[in-house]
């Protein structure tokens, strides 16, 4: 383990899923990794986090996939209703054919499990983990970097900003800021046996979505099916409005105040003490400053319709070690341009598909009506639309 005063061959600023991810995906190739964290530990908020096979996959590389599987859950089916009367609308199966084209499974596990498990990963790979150490600044310099931090200067061969939507090094490479959608989510996760009715018929075998006008409403297990996880998604007419207290429990309420039964049911397994704002940022064609790169949130922030934050984080830390492989002394500015070229084109159609699937979702009157029918009529073996994603 190097000490924070050693030089390491990179400094990972922020120890998120991103972070974390990066640097184990480095370490296991041989490289000696710092990351450093702004919080007092390494823990994520919130609560379900969806894992597709283009995220599991690299897991399974990484031979993390039984941990990931022990913690979560392998959903039944991808379940979408209509969030007015409840209709099933289409359903992507799951199983054993789903698990063959991809190469992967799906699954559903909760936000600080898959935390634990990186750190633990890390904490094996030799990764030196750094908490309360905010980064500041990164100088640029032929053949390295320096990064400024709360705790002093940390040194490398090469940088990565893995520090979030709010990202600070971003501010190298643009002056745009996060974009607030207008939408609000309330999260919640009980223990199965205090929640009773309140859970679906499906909802504990699959992952419901229901989706309809300014809103909607997801629903799945966590944790070996012990947690049930619901998220509960609207728009705000107090945010564009352009009231400064928006997105309170009241518009929640009225949002979903024309909802089925199961979805009203539903609301009442939120936190009702708390809610997230729904942001993003715009794709940005430039991750790589000197020995200075973007991951993750850092560099492509995405709504969450697609379900796909996490997993092309992952897909960043796979590239990131794939380009520079395990020789030494890697090609540290080639790999770092051959890695912005291959991400940044993936990760925008990811960002702009997110934000188109939300309209979808969110649709009213004939538009519904037309959206409804063409999911109804959707073989549920139809791959045409996510094979570019997953595959």
């Amino acid at each position: 383990m190097n000490s924070a005063s050693d030089p390491v061959d990179v400094v990972v600023a922020g120890g998120g899923i991103g972070g974390l991810s990066t640097a184990y995906a480095l370490a296991r190739s041989g490289r000696s990794v710092r990351v450093l964290e702004r919080e007092p530990e390494f823990a994520e908020v919130g609560a379900g986090l969806q894992m597709a096979p283009n995220a599991t996959r690299v897991l399974a590389d990484w031979g993390l996939l039984d941990e990931v599987l022990d913690a979560g859950v392998a959903p039944r089916r991808l379940l979408f209703k209509d969030v007015l009367d409840g209709g099933e609308l289409t359903h992507l199966d799951l199983d054993d054919g789903f698990v063959r084209r991809y190469g992967a499974p799906y699954v559903v596990i909760h936000r600080s499990d898959l935390l634990a498990i990186l750190t633990r990963a890390c904490e094996r790979a030799g990764v030196a983990l750094v908490a309360d150490c905010d980064v500041r600044d990164v100088t640029t310099q032929p053949g390295g970097v320096t990064v400024h931090s709360a705790l002093g200067d940390h040194h490398g061969h090469l940088a990565v900003a893995a520090d979030g939507l709010r990202s600070t090094l971003r501010a190298r490479f643009s002056d745009d800021e996060p974009i607030c959608s207008g939408y609000v989510a309330y999260r919640g996760a009980f223990p199965v046996a205090d929640l009773g009715s309140r859970i679906g018929r499906d909802a504990l075998q699959d992952v419901v979505c229901y989706i309809g006008p300014g809103c909607h409403l997801v629903q799945y297990p966590l944790r070996r099916g012990e947690i049930f996880n619901t998220v509960a998604v609207f728009e705000s007419p107090a945010f564009h409005r352009g009231e400064e207290d928006w997105g309170g429990p009241d518009e929640l309420d009225a949002a979903f105040s024309g909802a089925c039964q199961e979805v009203r049911d539903g609301l009442g397994s939120l936190w009702r003490d708390r809610r997230w704002a729904m942001y993003d940022r715009l794709p940005i064609p430039a991750w790589v400053d000197g020995r200075l790169v973007l991951t993750g949130d850092a560099a492509h922030p995405m709504l969450q319709y697609l379900a796909q934050g996490a997993c092309q984080a992952i897909e960043d830390a796979a590239c990131l070690a794939a380009e520079l492989g395990d020789t030494a002394p890697p090609d540290w500015d080639g790999a770092v341009k051959r890695y912005e070229a291959e991400r940044t084109g993936r990760t925008a159609r990811v960002q702009t598909n997110a934000r188109l699937w939300g309209d979808i979702w969110h649709v009213d009157g004939v538009a519904r009506l037309l959206r409804n029918e063409l999911f109804r009529q959707r073989d549920p073996r139809d791959y045409r639309h996510i094979d570019w994603l997953y595959a």
